[in-house]
C-alpha cells in the first residue's frame, strides 16, 4: 500500500510539473494580445513612457502584440482598481508604482483594491529618485547648509508639490521627519508651474522626480543639493546622495513594476519575470532609461512581494506621523 501510494504521490507531481511546462511552452498565444494597464494617461508621461517602452521590448520576446490600457484617475486608484477586477487569464498586467501601490492604501479609506491581495508581484522595472533642489537665491550648497538654514528658519521655507499625498509631498514629510526641519507644504496641480515657481523664488525648494529637474540643474537655473536614493542618478551624476551625505533614512523614489491579477498561473508569472530580467540587462534598454534618470532594478518576485511590503510600512507611517488625509 505505502508503495502504491509513492507512485501515485509522484505521479501527480510528474502530472502538475508537465501541466506548468504546458502551460508556460503554450503560452501566449500568438494570435492572443497581452494587455497591460497603466493607472495614467498616455501622452509622455513617465510612467506612460517606461511602460511603452517595456511593452515594446516584450511583444518582440513573446512574438505577440502588447498592448497598454491607459486607465488614469484619483491617483492611479481607477487604473488599479479595474487591473484587480481582470480575469487571470495571463494576458493582463498592470504596471504601476509607489504612490498607487504603496502609498494610496494607506491614504485612502477604500482605494478599491489592496496592492498584496488582489495582485501576483512579478518583478521590480526600475527607480526613479526624488532629489532635493532649491532656488538660487537660496544661501546654501551642500545638504548641512541646507538642514542647519532649515533649521534656523523654521516655517519660513515652502516646498511645492504635485499635490497632497504625492512623492514629492511625501519626500518633504520624510525629510522634516528626519532631520527635525519645519517647512511649509505648497501643493500644485502641475509640476511644471511649481519647477516655475521655484525659480521665480515663489517657493524655496522642491523634492522633484529627477526627470522633471535635471535639465533645470544642468542649465544652472536651481541647485541640486542632494539625490534621496542610495546611489548616484545616472542623469545627474555629480550630485551626492542623501546617505553618503549621512542620511541612511532619507530615501525616497517612485519606483516601477509589473503585476498580474492574483491567480495568474505561476508558470506565467515565472516567465514575464524571466523576461522581464533579461530586457532589464540589455544595454540599449538601460540606456533609454538612463536617459530619463531611471535605475533599472529587476530581481525576483518575492523581492518585488518584500520590497512592496516594506514600502508600505515606511510611507504609512509618515502619512500617520504627519496626520495627512487624502482630499
Amino acid at each position: 500500500m505505502k508503495q502504491t501510494i509513492k507512485t501515485l504521490s509522484a505521479g501527480v507531481l510528474l502530472a502538475a510539473s508537465l501541466s506548468a511546462s504546458a502551460v508556460a511552452q503554450s503560452w501566449p498565444a500568438p494570435d492572443k494580445p497581452i494587455q497591460i494597464t497603466v493607472p495614467a494617461p498616455g501622452g509622455g508621461g513617465t510612467g506612460d513612457t517606461i511602460a511603452r517602452m517595456l511593452a515594446e521590448q516584450l511583444a518582440a520576446r513573446l512574438k505577440t502584440s502588447v498592448v497598454i490600457d491607459n486607465r488614469p484617475g484619483a491617483n492611479g486608484n481607477i487604473g488599479a482598481a479595474a487591473a484587480a477586477k481582470n480575469p487571470p487569464d495571463g494576458y493582463k498586467f498592470l504596471f504601476s508604482w509607489a504612490g498607487t501601490l504603496a502609498v494610496s492604501p494607506k491614504l485612502y479609506t477604500t482605494p478599491g483594491f489592496d496592492s498584496q491581495k488582489d495582485f501576483e508581484p512579478i518583478a521590480l522595472i526600475c527607480d526613479v529618485p526624488n532629489i532635493l533642489v532649491v532656488n538660487n537665491n537660496q544661501p546654501v550648497k551642500s545638504l548641512k547648509e541646507f538642514v542647519d538654514y532649515a533649521k534656523n528658519n523654521p516655517g519660513k521655507l515652502n516646498f511645492g508639490s504635485t499635490g497632497i499625498g504625492s512623492s514629492m509631498h511625501l519626500a518633504g514629510e520624510l525629510f522634516m521627519g528626519e532631520t527635525g526641519t519645519k517647512m511649509v507644504h505648497v501643493p500644485y496641480n502641475a509640476p511644471g508651474v511649481a519647477t516655475n515657481n521655484l525659480i521665480a523664488n515663489d517657493i524655496q525648494l522642491m523634492f522633484q522626480l529627477i526627470p522633471g529637474i535635471a535639465g533645470q540643474v544642468k542649465a544652472d537655473k536651481v541647485k541640486a543639493i542632494a539625490v534621496m536614493a542610495e546611489t548616484r542618478s545616472p542623469a545627474l551624476p555629480d550630485v551626492p546622495t542623501t546617505k553618503e551625505l549621512g542620511y541612511p533614512k532619507l530615501q525616497s523614489s517612485t519606483w516601477f513594476a509589473v503585476l498580474a491579477p492574483k491567480g495568474t498561473p505561476a508558470p506565467i508569472i515565472d516567465r514575464m519575470n524571466s523576461e522581464i530580467n533579461q530586457i532589464l540587462k540589455d544595454p540599449e534598454f538601460r540606456k533609454k532609461l538612463a536617459a530619463i534618470g531611471a535605475t533599472p532594478l529587476g530581481g525576483t518576485s518575492k523581492q518585488l512581494a518584500d520590497h512592496l511590503a516594506a514600502e508600505l510600512d515606511k510611507w504609512g507611517n509618515v502619512i500617520r506621523s504627519a496626520g495627512i488625509k487624502a482630499q
